[in-house]
């Protein structure tokens, strides 16, 4: 059986601000400074999660150091681990897509950032560690009063939940709208989103020992594993429902059809049907996609109703929408500063604790966003 350990090697140090010391002492006696990162040395289990020594990166042309505060983890990072992301960097990397922290050095050419800005940043990968080189363009100026943890929390997730609430599903007033994976960060974050528009009613499906702590939140939840959720919704919206953001895939993306009332939309944001164990399953990848129905533009048509994809790092690595993250991720702090987002840290693990982290995520017992600290000391393992 795998460990959910990330295993350790040459780890010193507790990353605090006075690395910036370290740095200038290693550069001094001729020697590159160090870091400690959260490196997948090969895909898989957690097993093949390291904590190494690496160095410390040179920000580049356009780019700036960020020494790493707190990291989120997301569900594609599990998905990377796997080896189940089609564009994955080639094994051993850094993981990690998000992080909060503060401007520790700039390459050359920046100028609207500073040294010690404290900053959200993504990135492709990389951000598991002490410290990140991040083109300015993927890096996000945080309000003052907004924790290293509130940033990191704040990051993907809300940015994904913002653009396809008032973006990709056009979201007004009086509409009616089911998110999967309620109890999760993103879900968290629709329903805090939701609330700034009127007459909204939202439907969840979380398991049923998450329902109290997110009850609050949703007007109506289901444990989808514990009863049909689409008869459940349909017996309270007999006409159906004007938008479903669905993360799971599979027999799950003919049921948010079949849910839509007529120009209504479904939205697609994540695959996590096809994540049913520690390592890749190419079976549940290929069942996952097999029980997908075809649904025919003309049938769309007839219909009225509408299907849509949204992959946020796609959309920001791959497809120019840097501007567009760049004001979505404004307007989120904005909205934190005035008390309308406030996420919900889960838990918090250390960089040794990263494979723990991600069976906590992969059995969904989570509520709200797990972080990963650099500076956290592991937990004391328990003496038999």
């Amino acid at each position: 059986m795998a460990t959910t350990e990330a295993n350790t090697e040459q780890t010193t140090g507790s990353g605090e601000p006075a690395d910036q010391t370290a740095a200038a002492d290693a550069t001094t006696k001729g020697t590159e400074p160090e870091m400690r990162a959260v490196v997948l040395q090969s895909f898989g289990g957690a097993n093949r999660v390291k904590v190494m020594k690496k160095t410390v990166p040179t920000p580049k042309d356009g780019e700036v150091l960020v020494r790493v505060k707190a990291c989120g983890l997301n569900f594609l990072d599990l998905m990377t681990r796997q080896g189940s992301v089609d564009d994955c960097p080639r094994t051993p990397f850094i993981l990690g897509t998000e992080c909060s922290g503060y401007i520790e050095a700039l390459g050359t050419g920046v100028e609207d950032l500073k040294v010690g800005d404290r900053v959200v940043a993504f990135q492709r990968s990389g951000t598991f560690a002490e410290a990140i080189a991040v083109p300015t363009k993927y890096v996000y100026e945080m309000p003052n009063k907004m924790t290293y943890e509130e940033g990191a929390a704040l990051g993907v997730c809300y940015a994904a939940a913002y653009m396809m609430l008032y973006e990709v599903a056009n979201l007004t007033k009086g509409k009616t709208l089911l998110v999967h994976s309620a109890g999760g960060n993103l879900g968290i974050a629709v329903s805090q989103l939701c609330k700034m528009v009127d007459e909204i009613k939202i439907f969840g499906t979380a398991s049923t020992a998450k329902h109290q702590a997110i009850n609050d939140k949703f007007d109506h939840l289901f444990d989808r594993t514990a009863c049909d959720y689409v008869e459940a919704i349909k017996k309270i919206e007999p006409k159906g429902l004007d938008i479903v953001l669905d993360c799971l895939c599979g027999e799950d993306t003919n049921r948010g059809y079949d849910l839509l009332k007529p120009m209504g939309k479904y939205v697609l944001y994540g695959i996590s049907n096809v994540v049913t164990g520690e390592t890749r399953s190419f079976f549940s990848y290929a069942r996952t996609w097999w029980n997908v129905d075809s649904v025919k533009p003309g049938k769309l048509w007839d219909e009225n109703k509408s299907m849509s994809g949204f992959q946020f790092y796609h959309f920001l690595f791959n497809q120019g929408g840097e501007e567009a993250v760049t004001t979505v991720m404004n307007e989120i702090f904005k909205l934190h500063t005035v008390n309308i987002l406030n996420p919900i840290i889960d838990s918090t693990y250390a960089f040794e604790e990263v494979g723990e982290a991600m069976l906590k995520m992969h059995d969904h017992k989570n509520v709200g966003k797990i972080l990963i600290i650099p500076e956290q000391e592991p937990k004391p393992k328990a003496t038999s």
